[in-house]
């Protein structure tokens, strides 16, 4: 066991096949330790705060507690960094004009379907390149491009 090959806790008794006994005060230790386990302490320190050194029990969990406010503090910036990264990813999703949003410009400009087909004419006999690279930025599918760039 490997608390015991590092002293943290010894049985109370070892039977003559070897089985460890451990009596109340060994189990009131490892419960101790798994204490000291379930927040955080590293096990060198859980050693010196067993043996009840009044001085550097309160060293070492007063060390503790500033690594954890120092851990917590960490974890607070990174969940605003993605908090950030969320509101930003979702305001390009707003901002991002798109084909509905593009249409809803056009007819809001006064456009009407033969409008908007001429406009795509033209478009694409002037600027085909450009104007491919407009429908694929609107997340246009191929075939839909295709239709439009044949108008």
């Amino acid at each position: 066991m490997y608390y015991e090959r590092i002293d943290l806790l010894l049985p109370s008794t070892r039977s003559d096949n070897g089985y460890r006994w451990y009596g109340p005060k060994e189990v009131a230790r490892l419960d101790s330790i798994m204490a000291y386990r379930s927040y955080g302490i590293v096990i060198e320190d859980i050693g010196k705060l067993l043996d009840r050194n009044c001085q550097s029990q309160v060293t070492i969990l007063k060390d503790h507690f500033q690594k954890l406010e120092l851990e917590i503090k960490q974890l607070r910036q990174q969940q605003s960094a993605i908090v950030e990264l969320l509101n930003i990813e979702h305001k390009i999703e707003e901002d991002t004009v798109n084909k509905e949003r593009w249409v809803a410009i056009m007819v809001a400009s006064g456009f009407s379907e033969d409008d908007m087909t001429r406009w795509h004419q033209n478009f694409e006999r002037m600027e085909p390149e450009e104007h491919q690279k407009f429908l694929e930025s609107l997340g246009i599918n191929a075939a839909e491009i295709e239709q439009i760039r044949k108008l």
